[in-house]
């Protein structure tokens, strides 16, 4: 019996030992956690984006690589400089469904600033209730694009601007009686002397007046944007891994860089889709080049939260399911890789930089927090009274 009670207080106080052991190991790491998330709070609060950590960058992203940061001042092109008065003007246009055969659409249909200037659709209605292919970008922060349009098909706002207007989906007018219409109508001749100093209406100035108004469309600053200025208690620990997760083993910086947050570049995530009903060939279709076939414009990760559903044709609708489909490498939503277009094969071929990241949940759930820093509350912005 003695020995039954010396076994059972060894085994008592091996347990006990061992529970303590355990528990001071438990709390070790998390004091190094906490210590971790300390520092990196520090260091990025601080602005100076030379003290931290470095970033983890593919070879083929390093040329193309700009720190994360704080948008910069929007540059007015010279043969289209900034006013008051042309952005008026531009914001009026913006807003006049006269520019469209119907007299019923509008610029502002499928970029309402109450939606984070797109409209929430996975792809967006146009003339005669016609769907469109792809899921309307939103104008915020176009001035830092370097093209337009998912397949980049346009190389300046003041290009962009007039193919909606005349596409047989969307406004369906053509550019020359949309400008004629407007012309007509004389309430728009005080707002054309005010921006350009006469009263001629034209192509040119239409033109130039959207894009300067949707140039001026800019982000206020962001929670993300307030951390790194300082404000270091502004992120909780869950934002702060976040950040880092995203400059570092997550590597969603690769594409996502700069103050706006995407390199300008154009990528193949693997959502073209060939062989099914809704293929889309991308950058393809706009540089007829082979290694182009499925890419499309990275996205700014700017407003985020209020630009979904994402991807070209507005696929997903979580942003966690976003994230699951990166950290499980991208795999392609649809088996064909290849299709026949005009008698060619071609092939899609998916980024290389693309493969298993190996997030566990809680960087998942980490991720998406430091994602949602970058949007701002919606902007409530009245229409303009339309000229008569």
């Amino acid at each position: 019996m003695k020995n039954i009670l010396s076994w059972v207080l060894v085994l008592f106080l091996t347990v006990s030992l061992l529970n303590n052991c355990l528990s001071h190991k438990v709390q070790k790491e998390i004091s190094q956690k906490k210590s971790f998330i300390a520092k990196l709070r520090e260091l990025y609060a601080s602005g100076d984006t030379s003290k931290w950590p470095v970033p983890m960058l593919d070879e083929e992203a390093k040329p193309y690589f700009s720190e994360i940061g704080h948008l910069p001042e929007i540059q007015f092109p010279a043969d289209n400089i900034y006013s008051p008065e042309k952005t008026v003007l531009g914001k009026t246009l913006f807003y006049d469904p006269r520019l469209s055969g119907s007299n019923q659409i509008a610029c502002a249909s499928c970029h309402d600033p109450e939606l984070g200037w797109c409209d929430n659709r996975m792809v967006s209605f146009g003339h005669d209730r016609q769907l469109g292919t792809r899921n309307a970008m939103s104008i915020l922060n176009s001035a830092y694009a370097t093209s337009l349009f998912w397949d980049g098909r346009a190389n300046s706002l003041e290009e962009q601007s007039q193919m909606p207007i005349q596409d047989q989906k969307e406004m369906s007018e053509h550019i020359d009686m949309a400008v004629g219409k407007i012309a007509k109508i004389k309430g728009y001749e005080i707002l054309f002397e005010r921006a350009f100093g006469d009263k001629t209406i034209t192509k040119e100035r239409v033109t130039k007046a959207i894009a300067t108004f949707e140039r001026s469309v800019k982000s206020p600053p962001s929670k993300f944007d307030r951390f790194i200025d300082g404000e270091a208690n502004l992120f909780t620990d869950d934002e702060v891994m976040g950040l880092h997760l995203f400059r570092t083993k997550a590597q969603c910086i690769n594409c996502h860089n700069s103050g706006y947050f995407s390199n300008n570049r154009f990528e193949n995530i693997g959502t073209s889709l060939l062989s099914s009903e809704q293929e889309d060939l991308g950058r393809y279709l706009v540089t007829k080049k082979p290694e182009d076939v499925g890419k499309f414009r990275v996205p700014s990760l700017r407003e985020i939260v209020r630009t979904g559903p994402w991807m070209h044709n507005g696929t997903f609708t979580s942003l966690t399911d976003i994230i699951q489909i990166y950290n499980k490498g991208n795999p392609e939503l649809y088996k064909h890789r290849t299709t026949i277009y005009n008698g060619a094969e071609l092939i899609s071929h998916k980024s290389d930089m693309l493969r298993l990241l190996d997030l566990t949940d809680e960087e998942i759930m980490q991720l998406e927090v430091f994602l949602r820093t970058l949007s701002t509350k919606n902007q409530r912005i009245s229409p303009p009274i339309l000229p008569q």
